[in-house]
């Protein structure tokens, strides 16, 4: 849980040389490689957004018969949650068990999560939480995922603004072994790693927003350029046991961290883990930016490189 010393990460800043970081608790490393972002590319990357003519998710175009839940303002819907007509599990099927929604996060096709109004995108986050509490009661499921994909490079297929709802009956494996290993540093330390994560962090210079009620920052050990997780100060397990306060305060620093990802033009991927069982969870949101691809290290060596330091990261999001 323990840093190196403040002056070699110092020192590792002011020069362009790499440093192996543990993450917090979970057996992962990352390499920081601020002199990799200069090297040589003659392949250009980019964002895909491409919006089309006749979208699914337009409210002309909506199936109300697909309609599983909604919030309303003047009888017209804000947000809604439609079933995916897709779906890689099922209630029905034994064999891959579990349910997935859409969740459609404005009318308007032409904007983005960024650009919506904090009312708007508070509403967002209302719908993964009263989602959350419905799909928790049915039968044997276990795990809930809320998530969002935005660009073309972070596995969205819709430019209309979006997210997903994923449960099973299933945790899967690296969610088990974090619980596990978060369970065995409680048991050593007789405290919550996420909330010690915290408190550590709000003496760093990875640190980006912080109020009485939430705490923003970017990972010691990112696994992903302007990576930055979300928490709860207070200790809650899931989505829907944020009081209104601590929704406000998620809408605030929410909004801005996308304001920031969508100025410089990065695909996003941000979500967070509901396992229904474990009572003792630390309640937060991942935002994972999605300029970098993993190739031959990341993928034979399960070793992530990281060419933006958290640090560099942060003071970005703190400007």
């Amino acid at each position: 849980m323990t840093e190196k010393k403040s002056s070699k990460l110092n020192s590792t800043q002011s020069t362009n040389k790499s440093e192996l970081r543990k993450a917090y608790f979970l057996n992962k490393y990352v390499l920081i490689t601020p002199g990799r972002a200069k090297r040589p590319k003659d392949i250009r990357e980019e964002t895909i957004t491409k919006k089309a003519l006749n979208c699914p998710f337009c409210p002309e175009n909506i199936n109300k018969k697909n309609i599983v839940d909604i919030i309303k303002k003047d009888n017209k819907w804000q947000v809604i949650s439609l079933k995916n007509i897709f779906p890689a599990v099922s209630l029905i099927n034994k064999k891959a068990y579990g349910t997935q929604e859409v969740i459609i996060e404005t009318r308007n096709h032409s904007k983005d999560l960024a650009e919506l109004s904090h009312k708007q995108i508070e509403n967002v986050l209302k719908m993964y939480m009263q989602r959350t509490k419905a799909i928790s009661k049915i039968k044997n499921i276990d795990y809930i995922l809320c998530f969002k994909n935005q660009g073309s490079k972070a596995g969205a297929s819709i430019a209309h603004a979006h997210s997903q709802v994923f449960a099973t009956n299933i945790i899967p494996p690296d969610i088990s072994e974090e619980l596990k290993l978060a369970q065995d540093y409680k048991t050593e330390h007789a405290k919550c790693p996420y909330c010690d994560i915290l408190k550590q962090e709000q003496k760093t210079r990875r640190k980006i927003y912080e109020d009485n009620y939430v705490f923003a920052f970017s990972p010691y050990a990112s696994e992903y350029h302007y990576e930055v997780w979300i928490m709860t100060k207070r200790h809650i397990d899931n989505v829907t046991k944020l009081n209104k306060q601590e929704l406000k305060s998620f809408t605030k620093i929410y909004k801005h961290i996308l304001q920031k990802l969508q100025s410089i033009n990065l695909s996003f991927n941000a979500f967070l883990h509901q396992v229904i069982s474990n009572r003792d969870q630390h309640f937060y949101i991942k935002i994972q930016p999605r300029d970098s691809v993993w190739a031959g290290i990341e993928l034979g060596s399960s070793m992530i490189i990281n060419s933006v330091p958290p640090e560099a990261a942060a003071e970005y999001y703190r400007e």
